[in-house]
């Protein structure tokens, strides 16, 4: 039995580093968009291809308010939810 609760509380470990990774990723996105960096270099494309199906689908649903862009802010705020819940799910199982 043991070995599920070690099993869980690693999932949600690396879980939470992934989301604390990727709010970190957005964060970057916003600073690369607010200055000019080349789009061919292969840090700015992965950025951009791993944060932008998100962002584009937010951004379908809430428009921007007076040329500001709130899409990184909500998918900010989904991924800390996410965090909280699911890291927080899985190391509750881990302790049973």
């Amino acid at each position: 039995m043991f070995i599920f609760q070690h099993l869980f509380s690693a999932l949600g470990s690396v879980l939470h580093l992934l989301f604390t990774l990727y709010i970190y990723v957005i964060i970057a996105r916003v600073v690369i968009s607010w200055i000019r960096i080349n789009p061919y270099n292969q840090i700015v494309r992965f950025i951009v291809r791993i944060t932008e199906p998100p962002l584009a689908w937010i951004r379908k649903y809430i428009p921007t308010f007076g040329g500001l862009d709130f899409s990184p802010v909500i998918l900010i705020f989904v991924v800390v939810f996410l965090d909280r819940f699911l890291v927080s799910t899985l190391w509750s199982i881990a302790a049973f």
